[in-house]
């Protein structure tokens, strides 16, 4: 067998390339490296990355994450050397030349672990090492022959996923009212007996309680609007009231987040409510979107020849990962978020359902699906960890019928006006017109995959109810005038076919013809103007596409109804599997005869009267300076009115809280801003200060001689801030283009001092990984846009200096104008504003004993929006000078229980555990 000391090593960083060939380690340069690799099997780690650190994208080697991801599928590993020295229990590194010797020791460990009879992941190696080798994946040649051959064949890992069982409906949860006592007690228990005293946290969960008591009104819940700041312990103040009363009642409470990450908190949360791992994977369910999680039926045919070269490999490794997963959630569940980056993502998103082409009980998997599996477990669980989109979707349109959510604690609750804006809006586009021909008609084109349309998901509908194979064969029809394959090519050639592709044509035309006008065509950015004075193409276009599509919905009803009669009048072949298929069936159908129904609504705007309650425009989307899509955008100027009607009312009880409710405003603003407002009776409101002494453990430095639009002066103050702290900086962007261009520049020069810097946007990592690195040491840095404002939780001294680039001032978007006009003019700005800042402070300060800096970067900083930041926050106005030696000075400090921790070249940061924060 190949011993992998005997291997090469490669490692690559802005810092430089070093290679190590048997036992000497030497810097080399990058031509030097590229040759190297491909003329023999070099071990690396994370091969896109480091492609993108040597300019050459198509590096191949022998990953050691490819390895890890085989050996320990579903266990979490921080994608770095210092993540696999700890993984791995090896000697730690003093610097970077030691790394390619670190990745043969962790080759031979892994290779070791094969061989190991205490190996726990064994089960179905050996068949999927032998696939591999079929594929000619690298590793294979080192793995199969560690692997013995079992006595008996591999259960196929279709066979040995466990079934769920069919249960009756859950009964409506009784009647009860809690007593404070119990749910202090209740709280205690979940603290544990050394924890510190938190009276805001008891006043927080004895105020939860409220949203618990038996409704008293109609078309009220009984609401709690809860503003608590950082370090309240807000998690156990609504879990303890949440799971009490879900034991007592024999009830489900939805938690519902914003972010995944918060989602992954609360579900490590869970052995706190039920120390037993069974009792737990019982008790508390995670619901994401159907999209979240792996297909079976897809992943069948992936390994059956659906998927070819390097696709193909990660079909088995998602496989091997199938095997050993708590829930298959693909996206911020166990798979590891580094996995299909691997691959650049080639393959890894067809192997969830994201075309809502679900056949659901017609699946030969449908017992073992993931996604049906924790459909089930969440009607039985008592507390359902969700997020905001899926609640909403629930309660407007979802199948579960019988699980609309009653007691509801939206956490991040300040995130609700966003994700309502974003689930009740309408978008009549290329790309939604085109997936749903796709779903109606299937494949065309002789394009491969499991694709099927209409007629091949309801044959025997069709053959059985005459009337019904009619509205589907009249539905295929229809949707021939639905934009094709390469609609957009053939849009931008001027040559569109049919009369959607005419509308989205004309679209085109008159945004280019009105951003010209403004000076933007030429930005590279998405293009957008206002659905007003449309001219007459467009008009006489949208009445065109209005009679095609009214052509489509008519046979759509009419299919629904007819399914709906077979349900009520069944025939023989009618079996269980087969009422589970049409009521899918129905489900599916509906929401898409809403989808059609609101582009009528839509294009019924064109030409005719504005509707005061919405917003409409025409976009073409575009990527730096490249088209992906065109269309006609609606969205509700106040999105919290839908939400009011179809979550708050029909609900018994909810609890909205976030450390920054209010958004930068008032109560008022909070109620306004989570629907509140549109009750009968308004919600109750709770208000809990942080206990963290911001006046002595943070400061806020507004930096004024950096010119705006002054890149070099921008980049060079980043550099400089970050060689201060030492690393541990969170750097928050609002334009993709000038994170970039920072990053560009900078991160070879701290990479020479000992200080990584990664980014979104340019690191071949999807954010969640980025985040675990950044959290995991102490002397990197992440450079980010809005989705590491809001969600980021890195106690400790991985985090001690956030920079902003800018006041994060909105996007002059044609919704922005239309909202800031109805609410208030300047004033809505600085609400939106406030808020941001407020979030993005609130990354920096976790834990008692966090200290740090909090760093803008713009001499036009309003006086007015520093209320953003609690009160007694130190804030001072000062040069770049000056705010380097302050954060300089605030990075070195002591903790009182550990040594004084120094920022040199190659220091060793020590950081005492960090107590629970929630």
């Amino acid at each position: 067998m190949i011993d992998p000391s005997a291997l090469p090593a490669l490692h690559a960083s802005h810092g430089g390339i070093w290679l190590r060939d048997g036992d000497r380690t030497q810097g080399i340069a990058k031509g030097q490296a590229i040759s190297r690799t491909a003329e023999t099997p070099t071990l690396i780690l994370n091969a896109p990355l480091t492609g993108q650190r040597l300019g050459y994208p198509d590096v191949n080697g022998l990953d050691l994450l490819e390895l890890w991801a085989f050996v320990h599928p579903a266990r979490f590993l921080v994608p770095t050397p210092k993540g696999l020295t700890e993984a791995l229990d090896l000697p730690p590194i003093a610097s970077e030349a030691d790394i390619p010797a670190l990745l043969q020791m962790a080759a031979a460990r892994l290779l070791d672990r094969i061989e190991s009879p205490m190996w726990e992941e064994r089960e179905g190696a050996w068949t999927a090492a032998q696939a591999l080798h079929r594929l000619r994946w690298p590793w294979a040649a080192l793995v199969a022959p560690r692997i013995a051959r079992p006595g008996e064949a591999e259960r196929w890992l279709f066979s040995k996923l466990p079934e769920w069982e069919e249960t009756p409906p859950r009964p409506p949860a009784r009647v009860i009212a809690l007593e404070e006592g119990q749910v202090l007690e209740r709280l205690d228990g979940l603290t544990g007996t050394n924890a510190e005293p938190r009276p805001g946290q008891r006043a927080y969960a004895a105020a939860a309680m409220s949203a618990f008591r038996p409704r008293a009104h109609r078309d009220q819940p009984n609401m709690l609007l809860a503003e608590a700041g950082t370090g309240i312990g807000k998690t156990l103040g609504y879990l303890a009231p949440a799971s009490l009363w879900a034991s007592q009642a024999q009830g489900t409470v939805w938690v519902s987040t914003y972010t995944k990450a918060l989602q992954r908190q609360l579900d490590r949360e869970s052995p706190r409510l039920f120390p037993d791992p069974a009792t737990a994977a019982k008790r508390v369910v995670v619901r994401k979107g159907r999209e979240n999680y792996l297909c079976l039926l897809n992943l069948e045919d992936a390994l059956q020849g659906g998927f070819s070269g390097r696709a193909a490999i990660l079909a088995q490794l998602v496989a091997r990962w199938a095997a050993f997963t708590k829930d298959g959630d693909m996206i911020g569940g166990d798979l590891p978020g580094w996995l299909p980056t691997l691959f650049r993502r080639n393959g890894s998103t067809a192997l969830t359902d994201r075309r809502g082409e679900c056949i659901y009980a017609g699946c030969p998997h449908y017992r073992k699906c993931f996604i049906e599996r924790s459909v089930k477990a969440s009607a039985e669980a008592d507390i359902v960890i969700a997020n905001h989109a899926l609640v909403m979707i629930n309660a407007a349109r979802g199948r579960e019928t019988g699980q609309q959510p009653q007691r509801i604690v939206f956490d991040e609750g300040h995130h609700l006006f966003d994700a309502a804006d974003s689930t009740f809006s309408v978008a009549l586009s290329g790309q939604e017109t085109i997936e749903l021909r796709r779903w109606i008609m299937g494949p065309e084109s002789g394009s491969r995959g499991r694709r099927r349309g209409l007629a091949a998901r309801l044959s025997d509908l069709a053959s059985y109810d005459e009337a019904g194979g009619e509205a589907i064969r009249m539905a295929a029809d229809a949707a021939r005038a639905l934009p094709a394959d390469d609609w957009l090519k053939r849009i931008v050639a001027g040559e569109p076919f049919g009369p959607v592709e005419t509308l989205l044509s004309a679209v085109r035309g008159t945004v280019y013809t009105r951003a010209a006008y403004a000076g933007e065509a030429d930005a590279g950015y998405g293009l957008e103007t206002e659905l007003a004075e449309p001219d007459g193409p467009l008009v006489e276009a949208a009445q065109d596409a209005t009679l095609a599509l009214d052509a489509l919905l008519r046979p759509l009803t009419r299919l629904a109804k007819r399914l709906e009669a077979v349900i009520e009048d069944a025939p023989d072949w009618l079996d269980g599997a087969a009422r589970a298929r049409v009521e899918g069936a129905i489900a599916s159908l509906g929401w898409r005869c809403d989808l059609v129904s609101a582009w009528l609504a839509l294009l019924a705007r064109i030409g005719g009267p504005a509707d005061a309650d919405f917003v409409d425009w025409l976009a073409v989307d575009r990527i730096e300076g490249r088209e992906f899509d065109i269309g006609i955008h609606r969205h509700w100027l106040d999105p919290t009115r839908p939400l009011a009607q179809t979550v708050l009312k029909p609900a018994q009880g909810v609890v909205v809280t976030s450390a920054t409710l209010k958004g930068g405003g008032d109560w008022d603003n909070a109620e306004r801003r989570c629907g509140a407002a549109h009750l009968p009776r308004g919600a109750e409101r709770f208000e809990a200060s942080s206990p963290f002494d911001y006046a002595a453990r943070s400061e806020v430095l507004i930096v004024t001689d950096i010119k705006r639009g002054d890149i070099a002066a921008l980049s060079g103050a980043y550099a400089r801030l970050i060689e201060a702290a030492g690393g541990g900086t969170l750097g928050l962007f609002t334009a993709i283009r000038r994170l970039r261009t920072v990053h560009a520049r900078i991160a070879d020069r701290l990479a020479r001092a000992g200080l990584p810097l990664y980014a979104q946007h340019v690191d071949p990592m999807d954010t969640g990984t980025l985040v675990d690195i950044f959290r995991d040491d102490p002397r990197a840095s992440l450079l980010g846009t809005d989705a590491l404002r809001d969600g980021v939780d890195v106690p400790g001294h991985s985090l001690r200096l956030v920079v902003m680039e800018g006041v994060p001032w909105s996007k002059p978007t044609v919704l922005h104008a239309a909202r800031k006009l109805a609410e208030g003019g300047g004033a809505y700005d600085d609400r939106l504003i406030r808020a941001r800042l407020a979030q993005a402070f609130g990354r920096l300060i976790r834990r008692a004993r966090d200290k740090g800096s909090f760093v803008i970067l713009s001499a036009a900083m309003p006086s007015r929006l520093l209320s953003a930041f609690p009160p007694g926050t130190p804030i001072r106005r000062l040069t770049l000078d000056e705010a380097i030696i302050a954060v300089s000075a605030n990075a070195q400090y002591s903790d009182g229980l550990g040594e004084v921790m120094t920022l040199g070249d190659q220091g060793i940061i020590h950081d005492p555990p960090a107590p629970e924060r929630e």
